[in-house]
């Protein structure tokens, strides 16, 4: 096991679900093919709690220049525009509000 691995893997347990998530569908976002085609579809993941996968969706809804479809299959397509400012894609970066601590 690398160390590069290990490194993922404590980070990965010290983040939250909500985190993780967020972090996933940004990266899937920011993908260079998602970016050059200006859509991506996001797959719910077993490790994804109802309330992190319905908050993170409820953000994405509400992103202006973002389109949002629940498929069928359970499958969420992302559709974008090119900015019309200086036509390069929709960066998003940080999905995660801060949260107070629950206790």
């Amino acid at each position: 096991m690398s160390v590069q691995h290990i490194r993922r893997e404590e980070l990965r347990d010290a983040m939250s679900g909500m985190e993780r998530l967020s972090l996933r569908v940004s990266e899937m976002i920011n993908n260079p093919i998602s970016q050059l085609r200006r859509w991506v579809a996001i797959h719910r993941l077993d490790t994804d709690g109802d309330r992190e996968w319905l908050e993170v969706m409820g953000l994405l809804s509400e992103t202006d220049g973002i389109d949002i479809t629940f498929n069928d299959d359970e499958t969420v397509t992302l559709r974008w525009e090119a900015s019309a400012d200086d036509e390069r894609p929709i960066e998003v970066v940080d999905l995660v509000e801060e949260q107070p601590a629950p206790f």
